[in-house]
């Protein structure tokens, strides 16, 4: 697939009173959609995502409820699921949504000492990996997914998200 702006639908929805400055709703499509053109995966155009940027408390609540951990985390990803068979050509494909916590997301930039936007562009990129089926649930998925994470960034401009930093939060 060769995604991008004009075959990609994002929505963005903004669910907390924002506490810095949030990347523009283009630049989280085209992050998402540099992503899906990258990402050796099978994705049908054109292609919607909605990206839910939530507070503390929605995302402790969804990440205790579908991951059984009781803390906020920077970034879920909620697979749409299988294909529908049969969808009129033109059709939009629902491929998932990501829920972004913008307090952990501030919070990690800062610690990390990482420019805010290339933070957001890191977890969006790591988010809509997971909703066309990469994981890093072992040693050998994380590599291949951490590299295909590097590449992407790369061709976006940002710098590697591993690099002398502790990366994305997988334990929360």
């Amino acid at each position: 697939m060769n995604a991008n702006r004009s075959t990609l639908k994002l929505m963005l929805q903004i669910a907390v009173e924002p506490m810095a400055d949030i990347p523009a709703e283009s630049c989280f499509a085209d992050w998402v959609g540099q992503t899906l053109a990258l990402s050796d995966t099978e994705t049908h155009d054109p292609a919607c995502v909605t990206i839910r940027l939530v507070d503390s408390s929605e995302s402790a609540d969804l990440n205790g409820r579908y991951r059984g951990k009781s803390t906020p985390t920077n970034v879920l990803a909620f697979p749409a699921g299988e294909p529908v068979s049969g969808l009129p050509a033109g059709e939009d494909r629902e491929l998932g949504d990501l829920v972004m916590c913008l307090e952990v997301v501030c919070r990690e930039a800062a610690e990390q000492a990482k420019q805010l936007e290339a933070h957001f562009a890191h977890l969006a990129v790591h988010g809509t990996l997971h909703l066309v089926g990469y994981d890093h649930q072992d040693d050998a998925q994380a590599d291949v997914m951490e590299s295909l994470e590097k590449r992407i960034l790369e061709t976006l401009g940002f710098a590697d998200p591993y690099a002398a930093d502790i990366g994305i939060n997988t334990q929360n």
